[in-house]
């Protein structure tokens, strides 16, 4: 017997949860799909939000004959045995091919699309839950039309919950649908298999409860996997969260990251912001973050949750600098240059001091034999001695630094 979720599988455009950016009657994609003149396309998003009933639907919408083949399994061969259906009298209005999880095919196999894409012998769908940007090749991207498709919001999978609850014999309150739908994490599939297990597990009961979906003990869809491109995505999330100085979005993606069991990764991005972020701003953070991922290894999870929040919640309400980073940066550049090859004669190492140091040149200072250990000589080679890399940014600290070394150097 076939899942629920291929059951209730809608058959038209306008039935299909989610997408409204690109199924409203007003946006290009929608028209496309109308004006049934399909070009090659490429869909991707996470698993769950209506790729391949899209796909279904425009084959039958467009009456063209479809082939479905999946990355995992398809062979060269596979991709041949279709191309040799254009001929058939019973496909004359051509051929589309949906190919799902189009990542997995090698380089060879996506180059051998693309002779009869171009020629038009067929039109090609293809889906990825990965970025296809990162895992498709720049020859196939160039040929189609990619599309995002993004998780379907909580509420309008609660709509389509309780239309399938309505026409049946179940009734469900308010809240339960809600956790019902929150427990698919975006994923209609996830959402309505979910509710077939419930289903099962019924007897003749007809009220689905709180307490039916928590003995179930579905655990959520979590949109993260360390493997995948969503591990990037949502280390990059808290990076910026960090960064600007969101605490709540920045706690919300550390306790993602700690749920994919991903602890290393969210101790290495918050020792980068301390220091690429707040920086010289507040300096006592530094070592202060560094205690809390210390801690927060030596105790393992669940307990390093602790120590990980009091750092993130810090980082995220802490001033911010970017002064280091931008000195740095800066100073790498003319490096790249090939500026500065000859270091000063005063600096040079001091092995090279002698008896002989006033001819030679070797007149080095040592600053801390001058009031207020600092005495002014040239320490960057001659072609950047004038180069200015670190400028004081506008926070307490910086600027009592630079207060007090303009006092000093004036």
């Amino acid at each position: 017997m076939k899942p629920l979720a291929d059951l209730l599988r809608p058959n038209k455009l306008e039935d299909v949860v989610g997408q409204k950016h690109l199924l409203n009657e007003h946006s290009s994609f929608y028209k496309i799909i109308k004006s049934n003149k399909i070009p090659n396309m490429l869909f991707y998003g996470p698993p769950g939000v209506g790729k391949t009933t899209v796909a279904n639907i425009i084959a039958n919408s467009s009456k063209m004959k479809l082939f479905k083949l999946n990355g995992t399994s398809a062979t060269i061969e596979d991709i041949k045995a279709i191309i040799a259906e254009k001929d058939n009298l019973l496909n004359t209005n051509g051929i589309l091919l949906y190919l799902d999880e189009i990542q997995y095919l090698n380089k060879k196999q996506q180059q051998s699309l693309l002779e009869f894409i171009e020629n038009g012998d067929i039109t090609l769908i293809a889906s990825t839950t990965e970025n296809p940007f990162f895992y498709v090749y720049p020859a196939i991207l160039s040929r189609v039309n990619v599309f995002e498709f993004k998780a379907i919001p909580v509420d309008e999978i609660k709509i389509a919950l309780k239309r399938i609850i309505d026409n049946s014999y179940l009734t469900i309150d308010d809240e339960s649908l809600s956790k019902l739908a929150t427990l698919a994490n975006g994923d209609m599939r996830k959402a309505i298999n979910n509710l077939e297990l419930l289903l099962s597990s019924l007897n003749e009961e007809s009220t689905i409860s709180m307490k039916d979906i928590d003995n179930l003990s579905i655990k959520t869809n979590l949109s993260y996997d360390r493997g995948e491109d969503k591990h990037f995505d949502n280390l990059s999330a808290f990076m910026k969260s960090l960064r600007g100085s969101d605490p709540d979005a920045a706690i919300y993606y550390l306790a993602k990251l700690l749920e994919g069991g991903d602890i290393l990764a969210a101790s290495r991005r918050l020792l980068c912001s301390v220091n690429e972020d707040v920086g010289l701003a507040y300096p006592q953070l530094i070592p202060i973050v560094k205690a809390c991922v210390d801690s927060a290894l030596q105790l393992g999870m669940p307990e390093a949750r602790l120590p990980l929040s009091n750092a993130t919640i810090l980082i995220a309400t802490a001033p911010k600098s970017n002064s280091s980073y931008l000195a740095f940066a800066k100073a790498h550049e003319d490096i790249e240059k090939g500026k500065g090859i000859n270091v000063p004669r005063a600096v040079q190492n001091t092995h090279c001091d002698g008896e002989d140091a006033l001819i030679k040149g070797q007149n080095y200072k040592y600053p801390h034999d001058y009031p207020h250990h600092y005495v002014k000589q040239q320490y960057l080679p001659d072609d950047l001695k004038n180069q200015k890399y670190y400028i004081p940014q506008d926070n307490k600290f910086e600027k009592g630094l630079e207060a007090y070394w303009k006092d000093i150097k004036k």
